[in-house]
């Protein structure tokens, strides 16, 4: 377990040789534990370096190596492995994949049992915010900026509103907010992305980990190629962004954040206006429901 978390505390770094080298560490470890729960889980954070690297083909491979070996545990890393297949598949452009894990994460949700690894919390555990940014991590990356995956998009922010919550992470929070910036300017609505961006331009330094300067560049990129990029304030934002640190503090001689946007499938509607009302906290199940139908939602500490 302490080389997990050292794993990925040098992946938040960017610090990814290291990384790798550490996971490698926890492999061997969780074999010779003779525990399918933790090897399950070093093939999902095989999966998570490898995505943040933009080495998406590999972290959807181990990914989906992580879903074979967690097929018959009860707990919360099952469905952890299928977010992380699914967005995968995503940044590959692969929208049917993506969103086929993401349904099945949904359905295997409703059957999870709480095990061992979840009753330590923090890394070890899945909860239902986390999925939920996930899935809308997926959508973002696919380009769909349609009002359901907007009021997804917000729904998931809120859900790392509260910094006393259990399953509250900075990182996630940063990652939920660049999410829904893209999903803003996909729908063609410039404001709601620099309102979104604003608490992560914010963030102090210390906190600008390799997943939030990522997700952070990807805002850039699609400001770059978007339709939106001749408002008056887009340059402002898009220089906002250009100044934000290429890396994160500590991160180690020779490694290079990847800062690849995955072109989107889908055609950016134009004309989208956000709905305003009272918000509240969903489920992925509730949000489903709701709807009456089985809409796919897609699904990062950092993410």
């Amino acid at each position: 377990m302490l080389s997990f978390l050292v794993a990925k505390g040098f992946n938040d770094m960017g610090s990814r040789h290291q990384a790798q080298t550490m996971t490698r560490v926890a492999a061997a470890c969780a074999k010779d534990a003779e525990h399918a729960g933790l090897i399950a889980l070093t093939d999902g954070l095989k999966s998570l370096i490898a995505y943040w690297a933009g080495r998406y083909g590999d972290a959807y491979h181990y990914a989906g190596q992580g879903v074979e070996m967690a097929a018959h545990l009860q707990g919360t890393v099952g469905v952890w492995l299928m977010g992380l297949q699914a967005r995968a598949a995503a940044a590959l452009g692969d929208s049917e994949p993506a969103r086929a894990a993401n349904m099945q994460a949904d359905d295997r949700r409703k059957r999870v049992v709480p095990d061992d690894l979840d009753s330590l919390g923090g890394l070890f555990t899945y909860p239902v915010e986390k999925q939920l940014y996930y899935s809308v991590a997926c959508e973002a990356l696919l380009g769909n900026g349609s009002a359901e995956t907007v009021a997804l998009a917000d729904w998931a922010v809120e859900g790392f509103s509260d910094p006393t919550a259990a399953s509250w992470a900075f990182g996630d929070l940063a990652g939920a907010q660049c999410d829904l910036a893209l999903v803003w300017l996909f729908s063609g609505d410039l404001d709601g992305a620099t309102a979104a961006m604003r608490p992560v331009l914010d963030l102090p330094l210390s906190h600008r980990n390799n997943g939030i300067v990522v997700s952070a560049q990807r805002v850039r990129a699609a400001l770059a190629e978007g339709s939106v990029n001749g408002a008056v304030v887009a340059p402002d934002l898009t220089a906002e962004i250009e100044a934000f640190p290429g890396h994160p503090a500590g991160v180690a001689s020779g490694d290079r954040v990847s800062t690849h946007a995955p072109r989107p499938l889908f055609q950016r509607p134009s004309g989208t206006t956000r709905t305003h009302g009272r918000r509240r906290r969903w489920s992925v199940r509730d949000l489903r429901e709701q709807r009456g139908h089985r809409t796919p939602l897609l699904r990062a500490s950092q993410p």
